[in-house]
């Protein structure tokens, strides 16, 4: 019996996971080159204004609001204007603006908003989004949404709106340099380039973009073209028209992973000529998402069961898919080390390729946007912790709500498109 059982598993692996994970491999050696990386600034004349307004979201964000005005307010030439929301906070993140010269008065280019009571039916962040883009300057062309833990370096913001009107971009999203500084950190959130990468297709959404009439023409309906959306909330930089006509954050109120569904959302208008963009924002860009254990366990805890919206089959599946692709290869492994006979030197070979080929996977990623190594060394650990987070993100949102930021969600999640 323990014969018949290590065989099945090694076909298993043989014949759907090892194929898989070179599909993965390739999609990520793909994407990762359509993946441009934003250059420098090009040069531009002293005493101009970018055309775009930079809006802040903040609530109870005193650790980090001062770096990132700071460096909002560092760059060269400046945006129109900087305004950041404060949405209720309790500590002193309105403080922290008003040392910096943010003020309250309509028209100041530092300006100062404080937020109204959340309406029901809103998420805090979308709520404070909406007020933004109706509080920023009607003749700005571009409206920036960036998180208040992100870093801009020197040029960014000029180094992003040139990208945007290179790429014709209706929708342009910055993946920053993530900074991680504890062992839960470092595991989780280098995962998230994992699934990105060898997931999105990236390919696929480039050549519906280069020609949009080819979407009708090969039958790709909204909900389809809008599985190969996806956006990082922490840089979100939009036409503004474009914004608007999508419905603007008040069209994804009570969408509690808002930046997914405004790439799906510009995504399943592609055959209509929209653009999504996703770029590459090491050098001009840092984040600090979260700080210890109970942050990236709350976070992500609210994030991972409502991104997959009103489907839990898509949820469970995927859920399933990749804890056979990306953590079933190590236990075999170590099965396929206490075996002797000839049926587990080739389990063991089979089982090692799969490991090798996700190893690799998480070698590139880990140079290309500079991860943890922890990240990459304890692979096993981390998908392990992951799995533990999207678990208690399902029993909370079948249960009691999600909660972030001092608020309670219900965790469900209408579909983007809607």
């Amino acid at each position: 019996m323990p014969g018949n059982f290590v065989s099945l598993i090694g076909t298993f692996l043989e014949w759907l996971i090892v194929p898989l994970l070179w599909l993965c491999l390739l999609n990520c050696l793909l994407n990762m080159r359509l993946l441009r990386r934003v250059g420098p600034p090009p040069t531009s004349g002293e005493g101009k204004r970018l055309d775009l307004s930079v809006l802040v979201p903040a609530r109870n964000e005193e650790r980090r609001i001062r770096e990132c005005l700071v460096s909002l307010m560092a760059q060269e030439p400046p945006a129109r204007e900087i305004i950041l929301l404060d949405d209720r906070s309790t500590d002193g993140t309105a403080r922290i603006a008003r040392e910096l010269g943010f003020r309250e008065e309509p028209g100041s280019r530092l300006r100062l908003l404080l937020g109204e009571e959340l309406p029901e039916g809103w998420v805090g962040k979308n709520w404070a989004c909406h007020q933004l883009g109706l509080a920023a300057d009607p003749e700005s062309s571009h409206l920036l949404f960036t998180d208040a833990d992100t870093i801009h370096g020197s040029g960014c913001l000029q180094a992003a709106l040139a990208h945007s009107s290179a790429t014709r971009a209706d929708l342009l999203s910055i993946w920053p340099d993530q900074i991680t500084g504890t062992w839960s950190e470092k595991l989780v959130i280098p995962l998230g380039y994992l699934l990105f990468m060898a997931f999105q297709p990236f390919p696929l959404l480039s050549l519906l973009q280069a020609r949009p009439e080819r979407a009708a023409r090969w039958g790709l309906s909204r909900s389809r073209l809008a599985s190969m959306g996806a956006a990082n909330g922490q840089f979100l930089l939009f036409r503004r028209d474009a914004y608007h006509d999508l419905g603007g954050h008040e069209a994804l109120k009570d969408h509690l992973v808002e930046d997914i569904a405004f790439g799906r959302r510009v995504a399943s208008r592609t055959g209509d000529g929209m653009r999504l963009i996703n770029a590459d924002g090491i050098g001009i860009l840092k984040c600090r998402m979260y700080s210890g254990f109970e942050e990236v366990w709350e976070g992500f805890s609210k994030n991972l069961r409502p991104v997959f919206e009103e489907s839990s089959g898509g949820f469970l599946f995927f859920g399933f898919m990749v804890s056979l692709l990306f953590l079933l290869p190590f236990p075999a492994l170590a099965m396929a080390l206490v075996l002797t006979d000839g049926c587990g030197r080739g389990f063991g070979v089979v089982s090692l390729t799969g490991v090798m080929l996700i190893m690799a996977m998480r070698f590139l990623l880990t140079l290309r946007f500079r991860t943890s190594w922890l990240g990459f060394a304890a692979h096993p650990f981390a998908m392990l912790l992951s799995l533990l987070i999207a678990m208690n993100s399902w029993r909370l949102c079948r249960i009691k709500g999600v909660r972030w930021k001092g608020r309670i969600y219900s965790g469900a999640t209408r579909s983007s498109l809607g």
